[in-house]
């Protein structure tokens, strides 16, 4: 008598779970999206105070740093504007940390559902959603890495979107990203590393503080040089894949040597610039 093989009853439910967990996902996806288009009309943007912490500066006649101080919270942190930029850097950073940040609301609804997609599909991230308005949020008030911190950074992205334009919201990001040890900001970085204001970067140098703030401790310079590199020369490639630079040039700039000591900030006219200081009590900017 032929054996006829009949399924396992538990069989169609070996697939189950995994349905299930697409449909989780997805659910958060949604979730998120809602609760992030709820904050566009119902919640506060973020305090913008902490990007006013900021070094003060004594200037000399021509704009050229005399000397600085750290911050009342012991940083480096100097203002930064979009226009102070190399724009070759402003480039670079959009296309590796946002390259939809010119047209979307704060909240970027592609990287979203790719993100909730394969987190579903391979159960971990494999790609973040973050905007670099939402790094901004994030960067003007610490949260925990939770959803709810993440749901919460979301809807204050798109309230501050709904009051600064794309420039200030980028400004804010130039200010406080972090570089390692108390250096905030791509200006106080470009000096400290570079000796030089970051108006006019090379490509090493800029795909170098491109790389940085993702990992800013693991990538010091002056304690993990070879991380760095290999930060940076991925920025590199990444950028030949985009097409925002030539495999000629990213070849050239991957030979560049990186410097692995930070450099004195200016220390000129130290009499005078402590007179100014104290003189002008609370002033960030003193010319």
């Amino acid at each position: 008598m032929p054996v006829v093989s009949v399924p396992h009853p538990e069989a169609p439910r070996a697939a189950r779970p995994r349905r299930t967990h697409r449909r989780f996902w997805c659910a958060v996806g949604a979730l998120f999206l809602g609760v992030a288009a709820a904050g566009y009309f119902l919640l506060q943007p973020p305090n913008l105070e902490r990007n006013t912490r900021l070094s003060a500066l004594v200037l000399a006649r021509d704009g050229s740093i005399l000397r600085g101080f750290l911050s009342a919270d012991g940083k480096w942190r100097m203002a930064t504007a979009a226009t102070d930029v190399d724009p070759l850097y402003r480039r670079m950073l959009i296309a590796t940390e946002d390259r939809r940040f010119e047209s979307h609301a704060g909240v970027d609804p592609l990287a979203v559902a790719r993100a909730a997609a394969q987190w579903a599909t391979h159960g971990r991230v494999v790609s973040g959603a973050s905007t670099l308005t939402m790094q901004a949020v994030r960067l003007l008030e610490r949260r925990p890495r939770t959803l709810a911190a993440k749901l919460a950074e979301s809807g204050e992205a798109l309230a501050l979107e709904r009051r600064l334009d794309k420039d200030a919201i980028l400004g804010i990001y130039l200010t406080l990203a972090p570089f390692g040890g108390n250096l905030e900001g791509v200006r106080a970085a470009s000096i400290a590393y570079f000796g030089k204001e970051p108006r006019r970067l090379t490509l090493a140098e800029a795909a170098l503080l491109v790389a940085l703030p993702q990992s800013p401790e693991h990538r010091r310079l002056d304690r993990h040089p070879d991380v760095a590199r290999q930060a940076r020369d991925r920025v590199l490639a990444r950028m030949v894949e985009e097409g925002v630079v030539s495999r000629e040039d990213a070849d050239r700039a991957i030979h560049e040597p990186l410097p692995t000591m930070r450099k004195e900030m200016p220390i000129l006219a130290p009499h005078s610039t402590d007179q100014a200081v104290a003189t002008e009590k609370n002033q960030t900017l003193i010319r």
